[in-house]
């Protein structure tokens, strides 16, 4: 269901590979001494719970919330890479999960005529940015409970250093705002990189499994976020135009020409060695996100020494673009569970994101970065989380995750192979082209 978290070395990541499932009921009422009509009354929570990496604190929350307000909450977890066969099974049973979770617009179409429309709900209220959440028309179908974020890391100490020098390009990094001026510093940087004691402006741009996400994917999302944009694409579309290809391939030129690596080394080149170079203080810019800043302190980088920009493409108005913000995992309300229930669900949401145990749970247990203006308190020691914070609050458009469009695994793998053939010179634009435009027709057509 994840698209990347098999191949990305990030904090929230499906690590664990659960064995069997296990359903766990937790805190019966029996010392309350509440009848079983009173229970009912009362409803009732049952969660299907996506990430086994968060399985045990999941359990350990609603253990917490039945003690506190004597509601009885069940918690399953899916083992990796079952979700949604495990979700068909439960769905049709009696007592079907009252709480579920779909991983954007594709996997809603499975689901929708289980969503509840969640308008109402503290959740979708308490969104710090309700764009963020999932729509069917005017229905809220989904609110994501997750979000993560990606654009240029980018590494403070040389920037300043580049800023310093006679007839930089820029002074400050607020200049940088526009892919025009983003390569104008890169291009400088790289006919400099002696002077500042750099390999290049960018990381390789590794194509192995490891690191080629970051462009088939992640990149690609770019062109496809404003072209959706201009055509008003709000569901997964059977064709795509390829509007903005000619900004993709400006953007992806740079980072293999601005480069620490020859575009010839680029087929043996890992993700690992990207986070290495940028860590070593051997290139300036990075494309990850905020999953990254595991792996960068690990390496010995200072949190103060990090920041995250945009990822300019040269298109009109970029300048009040913000980072790429997005969630593959939105909860869902099982609109087919009794009304007791679905207010019992409600209710438990909001404890989780407003309580001090349900925020300590979420934010600190579970390590992940939440959408939801009751978190405005808590304060994250990674920067890249940090950044993205900040530019959730600075007033600039974010862009969308819209690469959970994308039709098939197969589709993304022809995109990449086509840019590293290019990247390689052995293949044209025109092949990128191809792979990226026909064959969204043909995989659309071959899974529909």
């Amino acid at each position: 269901m994840k698209e990347k978290g098999s191949k990305m070395n990030r904090t929230i990541k499906s690590a664990v590979a659960v064995a069997a499932i296990a359903a766990m009921s937790l805190g019966t009422l029996a010392a309350c001494g509440s009848s079983t009509s009173g229970d009912d009354a009362k409803g009732k929570v049952y969660y299907l719970n996506f990430k086994p990496e968060a399985a045990d604190q999941w359990v350990a929350l609603a253990k917490e919330y039945t003690k506190e307000k004597g509601v009885e909450v069940k918690v399953q977890t899916a083992a990796s890479g079952t979700y949604e066969q495990t979700l068909k099974s439960e769905i049709a049973k009696t007592e079907a999960p009252t709480l579920f979770q779909v991983n954007g617009p594709v996997g809603y179409q499975n689901w929708k005529r289980y969503t509840a429309d969640l308008s109402n709900t503290d959740i979708y209220k308490e969104l710090t940015n309700q764009d963020v959440a999932l729509k069917d028309g005017d229905k809220v179908v989904g609110v994501p409970y997750v979000m993560e974020t990606y654009g240029l890391i980018y590494n403070k100490d040389i920037l300043n250093k580049y800023f310093a020098l006679d007839g930089a390009k820029a002074k400050s990094i607020d200049e940088i705002d526009n892919f025009d001026t983003l390569k104008a510093v890169a291009d400088d940087m790289q006919a400099r990189k002696d002077e500042l004691g750099i390999q290049g402006a960018f990381t390789s741009a590794g194509f192995d499994s490891s690191s080629d996400w970051r462009f088939k994917t992640h990149l690609a999302n770019l062109p496809l976020y404003y072209e959706f944009q201009k055509d008003k694409v709000t569901e997964q579309p059977a064709t795509i135009k390829g509007t903005y290809l000619p900004n993709y391939k400006k953007i992806f030129d740079l980072y293999i020409t601005d480069s620490t690596t020859d575009r010839t080394q680029l087929s043996a080149k890992t993700g690992d060695d990207a986070n290495s170079e940028f860590a070593l203080g051997e290139a300036a810019f990075y494309q990850n996100g905020t999953w990254a800043w595991t792996d960068l302190q690990k390496a010995g980088m200072k949190a103060e020494s990090v920041g995250m920009m945009p990822i300019y493409i040269g298109v009109k108005g970029e300048e009040k673009q913000g980072l790429d913000t997005g969630s593959e995992n939105y909860w869902c309300i099982n609109d087919k569970a009794s009304d007791a229930d679905k207010k019992a669900t409600e209710d438990f949401l909001s404890w989780v994101i407003t309580s001090d145990a349900g925020k300590k749970a979420l934010s600190q247990d579970m390590g992940f970065t939440t959408p939801f203006k009751t978190f405005d308190d808590v304060k994250s020691d990674n920067p890249l989380t940090e950044a993205a914070v900040e530019d959730q609050k600075s007033g600039k458009t974010q862009v969308s995750w819209n690469f959970t469009m994308m039709p098939s695994e197969e589709w993304k793998n022809k995109v990449g192979q086509a840019l590293l053939e290019y990247a390689q010179g052995t293949g044209s634009w025109d092949a990128v082209k191809t792979a990226f435009v026909d064959g969204w027709a043909s995989e659309y057509a071959a899974s529909h």
